[in-house]
């Protein structure tokens, strides 16, 4: 939910002074803001006035934001900016962790961590340390410093990542691969390493030599390449994770030699959204962009159960019919019917040939099935994965190439039982 400060803001002298660094702050956070926009978020201020809050945030938001997922970097800059005038310390607090070494007392909300660093202008304060912890102090520094960059990178969770990391981390996802295995088919192509007799070819040659058998052809089952069909939560709870996945996906549609006979993605949240034909784009932003435009539901509400019925009755027969491999990628909240739930993914599990279901709540030690559409959904996937990181979209490929690699389904089924 958005929170309407009370505003003090000086007079008109400064107003510009004001929203053009609050505008400085958007764009380093990554929005895109240019002079014009500046401009305009200026003069509409002028004219709708500043007296009222709940006004003053919406003519700022109309100016600077237009893609659903800048929605939680405006809210944040904008509560840090206009809220609390000690937010200096706030920020500051937000980036002791990364000069620690620590983690937070608790976890950073959407997109705080770029807000924070978007309002220090990328520079990390001077922190003191106390004269008693020095050593202390030190012997984490020379331990982090074993651990490269991009090592830590893998294991941070998207959704505590800051401005600079969500641009390096969408970078090592485009160098990722997703390989897969070949199908046996029923359909057979002569094979010198064949175990069966390929008898037609062979009487065939006889006859050309006069009906003497001289070679044997053998054959063997012509492999086949399975689909990729990927669903995808971009409800609220979601939003960020999914559009890391997207990126990964991305690149696993226009890699060349990773074997997937075609790659579909579908975007739900209160809707089921087909996008794939976004994912043929080479930009990767410019794909993204199309898709975002394309699912009007981002950052909305959950109905999976919906969602799911609307693909298995319309989608599945024309995108499952070769032994797809499925990618479910939900954090299983749905407050819809449980029942018409389980039997959605029910039948999604039998039109797969696997179905894997990410889920970035696993990142948390003490994860449970408790909820309702978790303890509905999780007897009828074949594995069960956490999907926060980079580390864990690599080890994709294990789950994927390995049918008895279940995840932690088996740990949490038993879990299940146990009541």
């Amino acid at each position: 939910m958005v929170e309407y400060p009370d505003l003090d803001l000086p007079d008109n002298p400064k107003l510009t002074h004001n929203i053009t660094y609050f505008a400085r702050a958007l764009r380093k956070a990554g929005l895109p803001i240019g002079p014009g926009r500046v401009i305009d978020a200026i003069r509409a201020v002028e004219a709708a006035g500043f007296t009222d809050k709940r006004d003053f945030y919406w003519t700022l938001h109309a100016c600077f934001v237009n893609r659903p997922e800048h929605r939680a970097v405006f809210s944040q800059i904008f509560r840090l900016y206009w809220r609390d005038p000690r937010y200096m310390e706030h920020m500051m607090a937000m980036m002791l962790p990364a000069i620690r070494g620590v983690q937070e007392d608790r976890p950073a909300q959407a997109a705080e961590k770029r807000a924070a660093q978007a309002l220090l202008d990328g520079q990390l304060p001077d922190v003191p340390q106390p004269e008693e912890a020095e050593e202390e102090t030190k012997i984490e520094v020379d331990a982090s410093m074993t651990m490269s960059s991009e090592e830590r990178l893998k294991t941070l969770d998207f959704e505590q990542m800051s401005a600079e990391e969500m641009a390096q981390a969408k970078r090592m996802l485009a160098r990722l691969s997703l390989p897969v295995k070949p199908i046996p088919s029923r359909r057979a192509q002569t094979s010198l390493q064949g175990r069966r007799i390929d008898w037609r070819r062979t009487m065939r040659g006889a006859m050309r030599r006069g009906g003497e058998l001289h070679d044997i052809a053998l054959k063997a089952p012509k492999p086949r390449w399975p689909n990729l069909v990927v669903l995808c939560d971009i409800s609220g709870s979601m939003s960020q994770y999914s559009r890391m996945v997207l990126h990964f996906l991305h690149a696993v549609a226009n890699e060349k030699g990773a074997g997937w006979a075609k790659v579909h993605a579908f975007t739900f949240g209160t809707r089921l959204t087909n996008i794939t034909r976004h994912l043929a784009t080479r930009d990767v932003d410019q794909a993204l962009h199309a898709a975002g435009a394309e699912a009007q539901d981002w950052e909305g509400g959950t109905r999976i159960g919906d969602c799911l019925h609307a693909f298995n009755r319309d989608w599945s027969r024309r995108v499952m019919g070769q032994g797809a491999v499925v990618l479910l990628i939900t954090d299983g909240l749905d407050r819809g019917d449980a029942r018409a739930l389980e039997k959605e993914v029910e039948r999604l599990h039998l039109s797969a040939r696997r179905l894997i279901w990410l889920n970035p709540l696993l990142r948390w030690d003490g994860f449970a099935p408790k909820a309702t559409g978790i303890k509905a959904m999780l007897p009828h996937v074949d594995a069960f994965r956490a999907g926060h990181s980079i580390a864990t979209l690599e080890e994709l490929a294990a789950a994927i190439s390995r049918p008895d690699d279940g995840g932690e389904k088996d740990r949490l089924m038993a879990l299940l039982r146990a009541g």
